[in-house]
This record gives structure tokens, sequence and C-alpha cells, in this order.
């Protein structure tokens, strides 16, 4: 029997009420330019770059962005550096080196989004996942002979005695504190007892201080670290919520595999916290063209208009999901770093350029730091590029030259890009 609204004086037209399904209210729509806005801006591109940048700069973007994902990869820069240039500009670079070394530290490194320097009230957030790998390392340890389960108490105790250290110095102290141990034993040598201090690093049983200058990772007890590191959150919904609640402030609006892979979540644990949030009110369900149920922060900006000018690192937060950018922008971006150069369609080390609300070109860039010059491998451009886009990439190519201590910009003769930036007077 259908639900049917009562006859009451005067009323003659009985007609049936909507099924309660009928009454849902279906999520609102964001286009696709408000949506790109509101990514741009919750990544904070959505104001002008500071004339002079300074710490507190540095503070407050990673209160948006969360984490640096951190790349061996030095054909410019390593890749840590490159996000806070792209949205502040020229800052200094050793303003950043400090805020990494001195305590307490504004960024710690762990395994979120690949190996990344994060904030540390969201570092400890990962008990899910340093027990994966404790357990891990308790198989390892029980697939071997005593001498593994020796090799991890000598590498913590070797750095509660004597501080922070990196794999190679940990060897080196190891075999001479411990000369009885013969070097050509599996468990005392270097790759070994890099294996073992890598095995507690991710168990977050030891934490890292930094890198050396051969890039190395320093590692270190986790209360020299930063204090937050000593009692991780090992409630899983707790964890989901607050990486939830941190990737979606820095993406605005997402699905749930993007909510997911800005920490590198599974998509069930972020499931979670999307509807912890949800019910809370935090997170609205929303349509979108990204073509999947999605979801925007309570706190997302929409700014009316994005002057950005900016190149962004292929490790980019703004960049981290392929398919994310394709559906909002209608990019198709992938690093070709380990395609063999044959194959490569753009470059080596490609950084796509942002110019107002659009990615609107690519350039593949190498410091040639022998000879002070800032090499344009290749430049391309995107359907609606503008003139003016042209002469704001020039400036940024020569801001960033700058920034890296080159003298000068030398370009190539790859894409169909270089002819237009030869005509700016490159």
């Amino acid at each position: 029997m259908r639900n049917s609204v009562p006859d009451g004086p005067g009323t003659s037209d009985p007609r049936p009420v909507p099924h309660a399904a009928a009454l849902t209210v279906r999520p609102r729509r964001i286009g696709a330019d408000r949506l790109r806005r509101i990514a741009l801006a919750a990544q904070g591109f959505d104001r002008p770059r500071p004339a002079r940048p300074d710490a507190g700069h540095i503070r407050r973007t990673m209160e948006r962005i969360a984490l640096l994902q951190i790349d061996s990869v030095n054909v410019l820069s390593r890749s840590h550096y490159l996000p806070l240039f792209s949205r502040l500009g020229a800052y200094p670079r050793e303003r950043l080196d400090g805020l990494l070394s001195r305590s307490p530290r504004l960024l710690v490194e762990y395994w979120a989004h690949e190996a990344a320097f994060l904030r540390p009230d969201l570092a400890r957030s990962f008990g899910w996942r340093s027990q994966r790998w404790t357990e891990r390392l308790g198989r390892e340890a029980a697939g071997h002979d005593e001498a593994f389960a020796a090799l991890l108490d000598d590498v913590r105790g070797a750095l509660e005695r004597h501080g922070p250290m990196t794999a190679r110095q940990l060897d080196d102290l190891l075999s001479h504190e411990i000369p009885e141990r013969p070097k050509d034993h599996w468990g005392w040598n270097h790759t070994r007892v890099r294996r073992a201090a890598e095995l507690l690093f991710y168990g977050q049983q030891i934490g890292s201080t930094g890198r050396s200058p051969q890039f190395e990772r320093t590692f270190a007890p986790l209360d020299v670290v930063h204090p937050a590191l000593a009692e991780p959150d090992q409630d899983p919904q707790q964890s989901a919520r607050t990486l939830v609640a941190a990737a979606a402030g820095a993406l605005g609006v997402a699905t749930l595999d993007c909510l997911a892979d800005y920490f590198r979540m599974p998509a069930s644990l972020a499931a979670q916290g999307v509807a912890q949030l949800e019910a809370e009110g935090l997170l609205e369900p929303v349509e979108t063209p990204m073509g999947r149920p999605a979801w925007l922060w309570h706190e997302a900006r929409a700014p009316r208009r994005i002057d950005a000018a900016a190149l962004l690192s292929p490790f980019d937060s703004l960049v981290f999901n392929r398919r994310r950018i394709e559906a909002i922008f209608g990019f198709r971006y992938r690093i070709e770093i380990y395609t063999p150069a044959a194959k490569r369609r753009y470059g080596y080390y490609v950084l796509p350029f942002l110019h107002g609300d659009r990615l609107a070109a690519r350039v593949d860039l190498k410091a040639d730091r022998a000879r002070g010059r800032l090499l344009i491998r290749s430049a391309w451009a995107e359907p609606g590029l503008t003139g003016e886009g042209v002469l704001a990439l020039r400036a940024e190519l020569e801001t960033l030259a700058g920034w890296l201590g080159l003298s000068g910009l030398e370009p190539g003769t790859q894409g169909d890009l270089m002819d237009a930036l030869r005509r700016t007077g490159l």
C-alpha cells in the first residue's frame, strides 16, 4: 500500500507521498572550474607569494600540505625543496634545513607518501603501518640465526649511546666496538646493518634526524627525533580520522582513492576515516567531474580566481595522484625517469607549469652546476596556453635559476613550446 496524504478539510488531492528514498537529497554538484580552484587553494596556490619568505611562511605552508616527498634524484634539486619554491618563490633553503634539523623539528621523516618529511603530529599516526613492519622484522629475525636479533639490539644500543648515525657509521662503530664479530658474517657488513636499521625505522622503533650530505638517512632514538614519536597512536580508527582529515584539508575535495593515496593508506582504513568525518559534518559528499563519489572538506575555500604561476616538482603533492590530475585539469602526466631515453615522450625530469588555474605547459629541466646554467632540455605547451603564459613561464624559469644559484638559462631544441620561449629573448 502506498503512503498518501490523508484528506483534510477542503482537500481533494490525495497525492501519494514520495517514497523515503525519493526524499534523499542529492549531493550538490561542484563544476569543473570551481573544482580546480578548490584543489589549488587547498594546496596553497590561492595567495600571492610573499615578498620575503621566512620560516613562518614555511610553517604555514606545511600546515596546509602536511608533507614533502623525498627523492634521491638531484638532476635539478632535491625534491623536498621544490614544493615550497612553487608556493613561496625564492625562499632561503637553509631555513627549511634548520626546521628539519633543529629541535623541536617542524618535520620528521617517515614512510608516508613514499619516503617523506611530514608533521610530527601526523607521523605518530602510523602505528598501524609500523606494527606491520615490526611483525615483518620479527619474521626476518625468526628466519635467521641469533646474529640478526643481536644486530637489532646492537643498533638500538649504539644509537642510545652515541646519538644519530647513518647505517655506514653504525657499521664502522659496531665493527670497532665488537671486533670479535667477523666482518664476513652475514649480519655484520654494511648491507645487513643498513637492513636492520631500516627495519627498525619502518617499525618506528628508531627514527631519523634527517639526511647526510650524501643523502643517507641518519638514524636516532625516537625521543631524540621528536617527543611526539615516542608514543605512536596505536588506535587505527583514530589514526584513520587524523590522516584522512589532513589529506582532505590538503586536497579540498577528493575521492576515496585520492584521500587514501595522500598517505598511502589502505582504502579500507581511509574509508573508516571518511565515515567518521562525514558523521561529524567535516566531510560533505559532493558530485564532481571526477566521476566517482567525492567529499568536500568543511574548511575548503573556493576563490573566485587563481593567479598562480609555478613550476611543480614531479613529486609535488598537487600531482601525487595522476588520475586525479587528469580528471581535474585534463593533464595526463607520467614520470619518465625510469623510462628508457628512446621511449620518453617529454623528457627525464619534467615539471608541469601552473598558470592561473590551469596546468598550461611542461618543461624538462636540468641544473648544469659546473657551467652555472639551467638547461631547458624540452618545453611543451598544453591546449590554451596564452602568450601571457609563455612570458610567465620565462619569468618563473629565471626565478628558479636564480634560486638554484645558476647564472642563466640555456634552451634546447625539443618541444613545441621552445620557439615561443626563444622569442621572449631566451
